[in-house]
Formats: structure tokens, C-alpha cells, sequence
């Protein structure tokens, strides 16, 4: 469209407006062809194929590590129950398999504590010995268990365990957490039902198995309460757990507890046991995290060694590109483009066998074991990084060979 001068003397808008249009198309002329990129990825199938698995399993490796710490967030963050308060000894801190308290206590607890939920005359407390012991297979190989000995009281305070298979257990018997075999670090065929097991000098037939939706109890094996108290010739208890109604508090229980000095008790709502624990294993995550920023730089690093070699070879193209008429900048956005879709396919593979193959899987750990978690955050954070990747390792190479003059490049071999 040509306009007259009078009329563009008249229209400056319309004027500035056809003038930005032509500059537009003059530059957008000037770039490589979207499809430019995409073909030279399929001219250079077995480098590209080598780059593609070797970016995939960078991200697959951040998968893992932040897997592995919203794994451990998330099993800490269900384990604890708003309405349940624990009492054990004020001596072991934050361990409770190390606390020791009189048999007396549950019955002292129910009679002194209004706020105990109370159904069909059912008082709804749980006394508890845990502790860590060496559990011994049939086929003579040992591992260290979580053993806990619980009455019929058990399920009305720890709301979340399920009974999937068998029944509850009778006397020398026991049932195990989902999770009970990764702790102990075997094959779950190890602890079907039926089979036996050992552990403090007895053997014990396996009569169920339960979930406690992601808990720490999955990790877990229980059995009777007298019969644990029996076979570790122990009378006390580690822990007794409260569920109170919803008008009380743990306060109350507190106040108990602070009243009977001579108990040596202590009482504390159990998700601020499990937020403790969570402050506790902090340093472990922030240590996974830094895994993560390692990981990623060494990816960067290994990106920038495979660009280079990419680019290395593609001199004589790039110069005749300049040459034809091609900006650096265009040439630049071009090979960037090709970084970044190889490690967009790369970040998409490592995703696909995560959410497949590692989501899921059970870690063992020192509180007992939990699963990796291959969750949104999880995803982002991979994906993420491999963008990154792709983005940042092909830049350094791309302006080292723009950088070159374009007759020198011309004769490069």
C-alpha cells in the first residue's frame, strides 16, 4: 500500500504504523525458519540420541533427589493426627523409642483427664511400647525392624491404619506395615502371612498386613502388647497415646503431667512430634536440595561439553549463514532453540519413567521408610532444570563460534 504524501502528511499514525509492519516482516525475514532447528536435530540422529540420554538422565537424577525430599515431607506431614496427644518420658527428648514410663499411666491418664474420648464406655487410649530391634528371617539374614507392641485399643487412636489383609494379631503373632519390608530392606514375599520371623529370642507368624495411608506406621510391624512385654522382659511402656475429644486440648494433659512430678511425663500434640522430627531431618533436606543445585551444574557443565562438540562441527554452517545474510542474532536464537527443544524431549522422557517406573518406590531411612513422591513440585523442579539446561549450555558455544570472523570460518574443515 502506497500513500500519497499529502494524505501521509495527514495520517502520521497510520504512517508510523505501515513503517513498524515493514520492519516487522523485514526481521522476521531475517530469522531461521522455525523448522531450520528441528531438521538438524534429524540430520545428527546418533549425537542427538547420545545428548538426548544423557540430559535425560541429568533431569532423571533431580526426579530422584526431589522425590526423595516431598517424600519425606509428605510421609512426616501425614503421620501426625491434630486430635491425638503422646505422653512419654520427659527424659528422652524427641526419641521415643528411648522413653520409659510406669504401666500404671494410661489408667491414670483416663481417670485424672476430662477430655479423653470416651465411646460406649471405651476409653480411647492407647499404651504403647516401641523400640528398634534386630528382626531375624527364615533364611538366617537379619535386618533392624520397628517393633511395637499395642492392645485392641490401637486402631480407635491411630485413626489412619487400615487392616488390608489378614486379621489382628493373637498371641505370637504379628502384623506388618506395607512398608515393614523395605525397612528391613528385603522382598515383601519375605513377609507374606503366614511366614514367621524373629526377633527378641521368638518367633513370631505373621497374621496381616496394613496401610496407614502413607504414615510413618507403614514401616512398622505391631504385635500384642503383654507379649512384646514378655519376650523384652520389660513391664513399662514407652508412650501412651490420647485421642481427646474436640474441646480439649493437649493443654490439659500437659497440666497433668506438669502436676505428677514424680511421673517424669510429658505431653505433646503429635503433629508437633512429627513437626520436631521435621526440624530434625532438616538438615538432610536441605542437604538433598543441594544435591539438586550440584546436579544441575554438573548438567550444565556436561551440556556445554556436548554443545560444544555440536557446535565445533557446524562452523563452515554458521559462517555461511552470516554470509548469506543471516544475523547473529538469529543464528544464536536458532541454535538456542535446538538446545532447548532436545532437553524439552529429554525432560519429557525423564518424566515419563519417573511418574512410571520411580514414584512410589519405597527408601529406606533412619525414622523407617517412606516412598518417593514424583508430585507437581517434583515435575516443575525437573522440568525446570532441564530447560535450563538446554538453554544455558547451548549459549556459550553459540556466541564462541559467532564471535569467529566469517572468512576464517568459511575454511575451517
Amino acid at each position: 500500500m502506497k500513500l500519497s504524501e499529502p494524505m501521509a502528511a495527514r495520517c502520521p499514525t497510520m504512517s508510523l504504523m505501515i513503517f513498524m509492519h515493514l520492519l516487522y516482516q523485514t526481521q522476521t525475514q531475517m530469522m531461521l525458519p522455525w523448522e531450520y532447528g528441528v531438521r538438524n536435530l534429524a540430520r545428527r540422529p546418533v549425537r542427538t540420541a547420545l545428548t538426548l540420554v544423557a540430559l535425560a538422565t541429568v533431569v532423571m537424577l533431580v526426579f530422584v533427589v526431589v522425590g526423595f525430599i516431598r517424600g519425606l515431607e509428605l510421609s512426616l506431614a501425614i503421620s501426625g493426627d491434630r486430635d491425638v496427644a503422646l505422653v512419654y518420658s520427659v527424659n528422652s527428648e524427641e526419641n521415643i523409642e528411648n522413653s520409659s514410663i510406669e504401666a500404671r499411666t494410661p489408667d491414670l491418664l483416663t481417670a485424672s483427664i476430662e477430655g479423653v474420648w470416651n465411646r460406649f464406655g471405651v476409653p480411647h487410649v492407647s499404651p504403647e511400647l516401641y523400640m528398634g530391634t534386630r528382626v531375624r528371617l527364615r533364611d538366617g539374614s537379619t535386618g533392624l525392624g520397628l517393633v511395637r507392641g499395642v492392645t485392641r485399643n490401637a486402631p480407635l487412636v491411630r485413626r489412619s491404619v487400615r487392616l488390608t489383609s489378614g486379621h489382628w494379631p493373637q498371641a505370637h503373632e504379628v502384623m506388618v506395615g506395607r512398608l515393614a519390608a523395605a525397612k528391613l530392606g528385603i522382598n515383601n514375599n519375605e513377609l507374606a502371612i503366614g511366614q514367621t520371623i524373629e526377633f527378641e529370642g521368638q518367633s513370631w507368624t505373621i497374621s496381616g498386613e496394613f496401610s496407614a495411608g502413607g504414615a510413618a506406621y507403614e514401616s512398622e510391624i505391631w504385635c500384642r502388647l503383654t507379649d512384646f512385654q514378655t519376650a523384652t522382659k520389660r513391664q513399662d511402656l514407652s508412650l501412651v497415646a490420647i485421642l481427646l475429644t474436640s474441646g480439649a486440648t493437649p493443654a490439659e494433659v500437659s497440666l497433668f503431667c506438669k502436676e505428677r512430678t514424680d511421673l517424669e511425663l510429658r505431653a505433646i500434640r503429635e503433629t508437633d512430634y512429627y513437626g520436631l522430627l521435621q526440624q530434625h531431618y532438616r538438615p538432610v533436606q536441605l542437604l538433598a536440595w543441594l544435591v539438586v543445585f550440584l546436579v544441575a551444574g554438573a548438567g550444565v557443565f556436561a551440556g556445554l561439553n556436548m554443545m560444544y562438540g555440536a557446535v565445533a562441527g557446524r562452523v563452515r554452517e554458521i559462517a555461511t549463514l552470516q554470509a548469506i545474510g543471516y544475523r547473529r542474532r538469529a543464528i544464536l536464537l536458532s541454535l538456542v532453540q535446538e538446545g532447548v527443544l532436545l532437553a524439552a524431549a529429554a525432560s519429557l522422557l525423564a518424566g515419563l519413567v519417573s511418574l512410571t517406573v520411580l514414584n512410589g518406590t519405597a527408601v529406606r531411612f533412619t525414622m523407617g521408610a517412606f516412598v518417593l513422591r514424583i508430585d507437581s513440585v517434583a515435575i516443575l523442579w525437573g522440568c525446570g532444570v532441564g530447560i535450563l539446561l538446554g538453554g544455558l549450555g547451548a549459549l556459550p558455544p553459540a556466541l564462541k563460534a559467532l564471535r569467529e570472523s566469517v572468512a576464517i570460518s568459511l575454511k575451517a574443515m
